[in-house]
């Protein structure tokens, strides 16, 4: 299905205002991501997908869904990794030697009962969070990875399980945590709920301090997310890409990067084994024939 986007490619640079509020704030809301129409065909997707992890049992005794590596069950996710509105975000932050390591699709019901308390506030990467880190508090770590967060259902209002962020925590190693997190304890000073209108969409930095919230309310949150790292860094989610299927016959060059493809293992280190950049990497081949690659930018080098 193709959708409107007035001609938008996914090739469109973000503007330095975008980036440097990025890079302050650790997270970006973005307004009218998917037109109505794809929208409300994700969600048709998603609705089936729900409907047969259901029937094999794979929901939570709750009917919480969060199903890891779901870009190959529909052919709409699949192109999603190079949304023509999102994607220029993931280029532009993190560059060309990118795929996607990590993907979850979340169904999230209204709760049936007061949730227990918990502590939830963490950094995604698991051990990118340890492994890389200095012995100085104040020497942020790397970012590594990036998501996009695609809303499908009404998180206008906060209390419907939508996530939530601490603004420029993506800078801090550390969060303070309860000495009691059997209690009930309030959210960090400067949380903030990110409350989006369906089609709204959410990029955040691996780092930003951030949580799920509890759906007190009667709508069922439906978001789909799409992480994006470095091809060198392993993946999280274990794919099952038939490659003789027509789901990836489908998908372009850069779509096929973005899903992990490579001709060798030093490619993904962006280099042929001469030790020089590989400028036949789809996204990079890309970038450099649109004139977009740019010296100043250390990722779009």
């Amino acid at each position: 299905m193709a959708f409107d986007y007035d001609g938008r490619t996914g090739y469109e640079p973000i503007s330095d205002v975008d980036r440097k509020e990025f890079q302050e704030q650790g997270f970006l809301l973005l307004r009218n991501v998917l037109t109505e129409e794809h929208r409300a065909a994700l969600e048709e997707a998603v609705d089936r997908v729900y409907a047969e992890e259901k029937a094999k049992g794979n929901t939570k005794k709750d009917g919480t869904l969060h199903l890891l590596g779901f870009l190959d069950r529909d052919e709409l996710f699949g192109d999603l990794l190079t949304h023509p509105i999102a994607f220029p975000y993931m280029w532009g932050l993190a560059g060309w030697n990118l795929y996607s390591h990590h993907n979850h699709l979340d169904v999230t019901p209204p709760a049936l009962e007061p949730e227990k308390p918990y502590w939830g506030w963490h950094q995604d990467g698991y051990r990118q969070n340890s492994d890389p880190e200095t012995m100085d508090p104040n020497l942020p770590r790397p970012m590594f990875s990036l998501k996009v967060a695609y809303v499908l259902s009404d998180l206008s209002e906060t209390g419907r399980g939508a996530t939530k962020v601490i603004p420029g925590s993506h800078l801090w190693n550390s969060l303070p945590r309860p000495d009691d997190v059997t209690v009930h304890n309030p959210d960090p000073e400067g949380t903030v709920e990110i409350t989006a209108n369906p089609g709204d969409a959410f990029i955040f930095d691996r780092r930003q301090w951030h949580s799920r919230s509890t759906n007190l309310s009667n709508i069922t949150r439906k978001m789909l997310f799409v992480g994006y790292t470095y091809r060198w860094i392993r993946p999280l989610d274990e794919l099952h890409i038939d490659q003789d299927s027509q789901w990836w016959a489908n998908r372009t060059p850069v779509q096929r990067q973005l899903c992990g493809e490579g001709t060798h293992t030093a490619n993904y280190w962006g280099i042929n084994w001469d030790g020089y950049v590989d400028d036949e990497i789809p996204l990079r081949k890309e970038l450099k024939e649109r004139n977009l690659l740019d010296r100043k930018i250390p990722w779009l080098r």
